[in-house]
């Protein structure tokens, strides 16, 4: 109930009808949407199942449970610096926010609608989302680009404070908010350990992603040898009408295709996109398919892969790993829990 009354209080301050109003409608609408469990097939599912605000908007499983406790294949990634992303799912399967918000919703693994007509039949039925949508898109009644547009802008406007890593920036003009441990692993992070490769520093925010698809080394083993079998069964499903998404989150195996399931381009067999490390020690565990429980874990592995995939060897001390850890965990808030 104090849900709905924020949401349309803030959904209706505004009446001067001016593009800020519409924006902080639209935020508004997305709010209520985004706890809403009735827009689910068991009643019992929202997008804040998956997304809880207090693990930065993950849900702290391996993988996801969602509608009638299904098992999904990927970890759940966190919402924050979801504005900065140009793909979006481990595998890059949505060109835009507005696009990815949208399949969950009909996905069976997550929240199970038989369609998108499922969603606007609820919104009709509900008074309280009547003022809700007026005043997000000017008319009565909504239709499935505004449900997107308010689920995105609600995203886009979660609060991302600063992490200690950026207040360390702009501190005095230096590192003053890291320890002298913690300063040593952002020299091994953006040196000798090579991760500012991949997670970047630049920009403010630091984004700490490159946008990119990389592979990991993580479940490629129960790709290797089928892929040929495997991609017939995508053509297979796609005839019958299932979606990419349902594929990849009904079967392992497919999953594990990584961005190969979207482009068939054989640089992608196995690969997946970069994801922001903003907050990353309250985002455990970690991979696309959460099989790593911590982040000295995640460490170790990257290490360990590296020197794999490289000819230039990456050798770090058990003290350097742990600084590199302590690094880590600067790229979470200000407060003093993550201290």
């Amino acid at each position: 109930m104090r849900l709905w009354s924020a949401a349309l209080v803030l959904a209706l301050t505004g009446c001067g009808g001016g593009r800020h109003d519409t924006a902080a409608a639209r935020i508004a609408l997305g709010q209520a949407l985004f706890h809403d469990t009735r827009l689910s097939a068991d009643g019992k599912t929202s997008c804040a199942s998956c997304h809880r605000a207090e693990l930065a908007y993950t849900d702290g499983a391996a993988v996801s449970t969602g509608t009638g406790g299904q098992r999904g294949t990927r970890n759940a990634p966190s919402l924050l610096d979801s504005r900065f992303m140009t793909h979006f799912f481990w595998d890059g399967r949505a060109a835009t926010l507005e696009d990815a918000v949208l399949q969950p919703l009909t996905n069976p693994r997550e929240m199970g609608l038989p369609d998108r007509q499922a969603v606007l039949t609820h919104l009709a039925r509900d008074p309280r989302y009547a003022p809700l949508l007026h005043a997000a898109s000017g008319k009565d009644g909504g239709d499935i680009q505004v449900v997107a547009a308010a689920l995105a802008a609600y995203i886009r406007a979660l609060p991302a404070p600063p992490t200690r890593y950026e207040t360390s920036r702009t501190t005095h003009g230096a590192q003053a908010s890291l320890s002298e441990d913690e300063r040593e692993g952002l020299a091994l992070f953006s040196g000798k350990a090579g991760c500012v490769d991949c997670h970047r520093l630049d920009g403010t925010p630091a984004t700490t992603s490159d946008q990119r698809f990389h592979h990991a080394g993580i479940g490629f083993n129960q790709v290797a040898g089928n892929v040929a079998a495997l991609l017939d069964v995508l053509e297979r499903q796609k005839r019958e009408g299932r979606s990419l998404g349902d594929s990849i989150l009904s079967d392992v195996r497919v999953a594990e295709l990584g961005r190969f399931a979207v482009t068939r381009a054989p640089q992608d067999l196995g690969a997946f996109r970069t994801p922001s490390l903003r907050t990353v020690a309250d985002t455990a565990p970690y991979m696309h398919d959460g099989s790593i429980a911590d982040l000295p874990s995640a460490v170790e592995h990257e290490v360990y892969y590296r020197n794999l995939a490289r000819n230039r060897p990456i050798s770090l001390t058990a003290e350097e790993k742990h600084k590199l850890v302590l690094f880590l965990q600067a790229l979470s808030g200000t407060g003093a829990a993550h201290r």
